[in-house]
């Protein structure tokens, strides 16, 4: 089973709280935090692409890193460990995308792949005039989907002509090719996100709410099969979790708690007020999920909380789920995170 962690490329990684660690986010702390994770033989770094934060008195998400260039650094800083960056697919186009891929691949060879990011928020697009209207909620994965038909093509053959409904491409080259493939991953959480995944995609990130309730995943990963059966496409499951241990259930408990009782609620209602903006996703779409009040101060991300022992157990039960290739974790505080799990949870799974 492969485990990767989704580095704090945003200041405060995945907790909107005045009580949880505040920090901004740095080169060095991501050099650590991955080249930890490699020791720790994690598979994968993943970072995304985030272009407007929430504001709020925390000011959630406010001081991004950009997601190519921090990869690239630390591809050559890293060995072994597979790196993901995201494209946000509305500021970049697919030949350039394409052409920066193959750049950290002759970096990182055989080590690097590509996030779509179709885009739910609004605002990010609109502060640079890129947003090209509310229609495009109803056809964004149309829209990725050309995207990554254009990249696809130029790594396999160095050239591209095409003609769609949302690019030209006129005998569009590409050299140097990438010496080994490159994967291609997606987070769609609605039925038409999940269908783009099966269709064009190798692993799709899943998101589900709830606390040490694993079974939340069930339901989306089987939809995710159903739909890679559909196309006889191979595409597999990455559940993503926060993970928040302590050396008992109760203390970890307590931190939670903590997190919860110091919600930065301007920042939410940002947050909120921005999924609203999408009406043509459906109840399963990333922008409902994540604003979901009960756990929207780490985006609904199912979260794991307690000791080694109690998030062991609860991570072999995600890993027998069919369909499941790996899991993606979120720590409170990363550095720490990354190490005890590696020296206190991995040596306890089945």
């Amino acid at each position: 089973m492969d485990f990767g962690v989704f580095i704090p490329i945003g200041n405060n990684g995945w907790l909107i709280s005045e009580n949880a660690p505040q920090y901004m986010p740095s080169f060095e702390l991501n050099k650590r935090i991955v080249q930890e994770a490699e020791r720790q033989d994690f598979a994968f770094a993943l970072s995304m692409i985030k272009l407007r934060g929430f504001g709020g008195k925390t000011e959630f998400w406010d001081h991004n890193l950009e997601s190519f260039t921090l990869m690239a650094g630390l591809a050559a800083v890293t060995e072994r460990i597979k790196l993901y960056a995201s494209t946000a697919i509305l500021t970049l186009p697919p030949a350039m995308a394409a052409r920066m891929a193959t750049t950290i691949d002759s970096i990182a060879p055989g080590r690097f792949g590509i996030n779509i990011v179709s885009g739910w928020a609004k605002g990010e697009y609109d502060q640079m005039g890129l947003w090209p209207g509310d229609d495009y909620f109803a056809h964004r994965y149309d829209y990725a989907t050309e995207y990554v038909q254009v990249m696809r093509e130029l790594w396999d053959t160095g050239h591209c002509t095409f003609e769609g409904e949302y690019f030209t491409m006129k005998d569009c080259v590409l050299s140097p090719r990438p010496q080994s493939g490159i994967d291609v991953v997606c987070a769609g959480q609605s039925e038409r996100g999940m269908r783009f995944c099966a269709e064009n995609g190798d692993y799709n990130f899943i998101l589900s709410p709830g606390v040490n309730d694993p079974g939340v995943y069930r339901e989306p990963v089987e939809k995710l099969s159903a739909a890679a059966a559909e196309t006889g496409r191979d595409v597999g499951s990455l559940p993503l979790f926060m993970a928040i241990m302590a050396d008992t259930d109760e203390e970890a408990h307590a931190r939670w708690q903590s997190y919860h009782d110091g919600a930065d609620l301007g920042a939410l209602g940002y947050m909120a007020e921005e999924g609203a903006k999408d009406t043509a996703t459906d109840e399963g779409g990333t922008a409902r999920k994540i604003n979901l009040p009960e756990g929207a101060i780490n985006f609904n991300m199912a979260t794991l909380v307690g000791s080694p022992e109690t998030i062991a157990r609860q991570i072999d039960q995600v890993a027998a789920m069919p369909g499941v290739k790996g899991m993606m974790f979120t720590f409170d505080d990363f550095e720490k995170g990354v190490k005890d799990f590696g020296e206190k949870v991995r040596p306890l799974l089945g």
